[in-house]
């Protein structure tokens, strides 16, 4: 089991609430229909859906959680620390897939680190940029909601990783 098919499974609200039942001890389809309030064919395509995804075992007509297989999806899931050796960890806690930013730090430290990162990759040293054109280069880290292009433009200035010179930008 991966951990997309592990997050696949427990999207539907009710295949949550069937799979709770079970890990809270119900041990046949009836019971997790009584548990849950859901019809028993509801109950019964859910068990198999969660069986299917290697979350439930059925062994002897008795539900439970499989927990070997959880482990070995959090085992597997889990990011090792050295498989990028590096990489800030700054970087690896807020950043998504190349160029994909999911937040700004609070601290200014950490901030910094993160904003030098976008100017290094965004904008050559030297080279004079119109507004929009920083606008267009910060639009795509600003994807995923973490910030907006203005307010990582700002923090450049601010931060002095691009000087700005009568509405034309340049990284020093």
């Amino acid at each position: 089991m991966t951990a997309h098919v592990l997050a696949g499974a427990l999207a539907d609200d009710g295949r949550r609430r069937i799979f709770a039942a079970i890990v809270l001890g119900a041990t046949s389809a009836t019971e997790v229909a009584e548990r849950t309030g859901l019809p028993v064919r509801v109950a019964l395509t859910g068990v198999r859906r969660l069986t299917d995804a290697g979350l439930v075992t059925g062994a002897d007509g008795t539900l439970a959680a499989d927990e070997s297989s959880l482990r070995a999806t959090a085992r597997d899931s889990r990011p090792a620390d050295d498989a990028e050796p590096g990489v800030d960890p700054v970087l690896r806690t807020f950043l998504r897939t190349p160029g994909v930013l999911v937040g700004l730090p609070a601290q200014r430290g950490r901030r910094r680190v993160l904003l030098a990162h976008i100017a290094e990759q965004s904008f050559e040293p030297g080279t004079r940029y119109p507004e929009r054109a920083v606008d267009d280069a910060l639009k795509p880290w600003c994807a995923a909601g973490g910030s907006d292009h203005a307010t990582l433009r700002r923090y450049l200035i601010d931060e002095q990783l691009l000087i700005r010179e009568h509405g034309i930008y340049q990284r020093p």
